[in-house]
């Protein structure tokens, strides 16, 4: 039986190096485990107000969590903490009160940016949110990558042999936390 990892990429750009980045890890994973990329960029804004009638796309991102097995969080890092959408999405899918998606479900928290630091205050700030979520998470090895022109394509290839070796011991590691800590 294959196991579901929801994937949400805290980056709406188009040619997000974070996405490359999801797609990559993706590839790495040995058969049975299937990647559902979440859809973060549709959400309305949070606001209080909308939790007796939340949006459809609110109820499509609730659903796609709740069908997951575990959570993959690939995140970009803007002015040292996480971006804005992937806090609105985290607040949306925690909502309304006592009807929160994230308890339970283990997490990976990875990211890459062009900084020499990664995306190390994003993640540091992300799995201090994902703890008051009752998320248990994958601590190691952090994974904090600079980017480079070329390291990693569209469809999921990482150019350098290091860089590939040291992923594909983080998916190993990962998918051995969520085969003891799963649902």
């Amino acid at each position: 039986m294959s196991k579901t990892i929801a994937v949400v990429v805290g980056s709406l750009r188009k040619d997000s190096y974070n996405r490359h980045l999801a797609l990559a890890v993706a590839a790495l994973a040995p058969p049975g485990y299937v990647s559902e990329h979440l859809d973060i960029g549709s959400l309305p804004l949070y606001s209080q107000d909308d939790d007796a009638n939340q949006a459809e796309s609110v109820k499509k991102l609730k659903a796609g969590i709740e069908a997951a097995d575990a959570l993959l969080f690939v995140t970009a890092e803007y002015n040292r903490s996480i971006p804005g959408v992937l806090k609105n999405a985290i607040d949306h899918a925690s909502r309304p009160w006592g009807k929160t998606s994230w308890p339970g479900r283990p997490a990976g928290v990875i990211g890459i940016s062009p900084s020499p630091l990664g995306t190390a205050f994003a993640q540091e700030h992300l799995r201090a949110v994902l703890v008051n979520q009752q998320v248990p998470l994958y601590l190691g090895p952090e994974v904090y990558l600079q980017y480079k022109e070329g390291l990693l394509d569209d469809k999921g290839h990482v150019a350098n042999e290091g860089t590939r070796d040291f992923l594909k011991k983080w998916v190993d590691g990962y998918l051995a936390f969520i085969d003891r800590h799963g649902k």
